[in-house]
């Protein structure tokens, strides 16, 4: 059973909340930059600097993560997998960075980004935001910066749908694992 638990208004709202969170903790844009893992972390980061730019006048550095040959599960996701982008787009070293993704579940998916992400520099420091964290973590990770926070049923999906990707904005909660095609 598939059930919208934020429309298009909530989705602006929690981009809204988070970018007003991440300039309270760092009011300077220029120390620190926001990278999105691929493929829609990126598009949230793009976002998130523009109204970050709108609340400061100033806008953070964005950068795309493409963690492809990163992941534990390639062999299971494609049977010929292309590396899409061999650039992060942004200097990290010396900067407080900001991994941006859509959904936090076991934390996988973080640890292949800290892996790729040292392949570009040294971070000062580096903290993650998910607009959506849906529970069941495997791995000791949490995100600094949360949109909702999710309870869901280990065999469940949350599917976070983005304009730039899907063509609408929402966060779908599928019950009972139903994938969207």
């Amino acid at each position: 059973m598939k059930k919208i638990i934020a429309d298009e208004t909530a989705v602006n709202s929690l981009l809204d909340g988070l970018a007003r969170e991440i300039v309270a903790k760092h009011p300077q844009t220029q120390a620190y930059c926001l990278v999105g893992i691929k493929t829609r972390g990126a598009h949230m980061a793009a976002r998130l600097r523009e109204r970050i730019e709108k609340l400061t006048g100033c806008s953070p550095e964005t950068g795309e993560l493409d963690i492809t040959f990163y992941r534990d599960d390639l062999t299971l996701v494609a049977e010929d997998p292309q590396m899409k982008s061999k650039t992060l787009g942004a200097d990290i070293d010396g900067k407080d960075v900001i991994l941006i993704d859509d959904v936090l579940y076991s934390g996988r998916t973080v640890l292949c980004a800290l892996n790729a992400l040292a392949r570009f520099g040294r971070a000062r420091k580096t903290e993650f935001l998910a607009l959506v964290d849906r529970g069941h973590h495997c791995l000791p990770v949490c995100a600094d910066f949360t949109g909702m926070n999710v309870a869901t049923a280990a065999d469940d999906i949350i599917h976070v749908h983005l304009k730039e990707k899907d063509g609408d904005d929402c966060i779908v909660h599928n019950l009972g694992g139903q994938r969207e095609r």
